[in-house]
């Protein structure tokens, strides 16, 4: 029985931190995600697709901004989950992030990659959470 694997983009214009996140994330989930990264919203834009469950997204980048991104990814797919992740700290930007649909908007920091990571978690399992309990399981 093959499970499907839970697809994840990450763009961000600093290649080192892209590097780094991929593999702390893929050490994280291992086998149940598939991650492909991008240095710019243009390319990012055009790989996204009807499977795409989850986007890790900064905010300043060269060409489109993540503002603006966001909103291209939304356009194409509605259903793909959004996280902005960023160094700036405005709260109108968080605000309008969420207006054009992002889940949230985590600030980079020391506890950055923390938090990314519980809402990973929450957002891969949530659709599992779901089926044990119409089964009435404990979960």
């Amino acid at each position: 029985m093959s499970t499907e694997k839970t697809n994840i983009f990450i763009v961000d214009d600093n290649q080192l931190m892209v590097a780094a996140l991929k593999q702390y994330l893929q050490n994280k989930f291992g086998e149940s995600i598939e991650i492909t990264t991008f240095n710019d919203g243009e390319s990012c834009i055009k790989m996204v697709h009807k499977d795409l469950h989850i986007v890790i997204l900064d905010y300043l980048m060269a060409g489109k901004n993540g503002l603006d991104t966001l909103k291209a990814i939304k356009l194409t797919n509605p259903k793909t989950t959004v996280i902005m992740l960023s160094g700036n700290e405005d709260i109108a930007l968080a605000i309008e992030s969420f207006r054009a649909g992002a889940k949230d908007y985590v600030v980079k920091g020391t506890d950055a990659w923390k938090k990314l990571t519980n809402l990973l978690t929450d957002i891969i399992k949530k659709p599992l959470r779901f089926i044990v309990k119409g089964f009435g399981g404990s979960k």
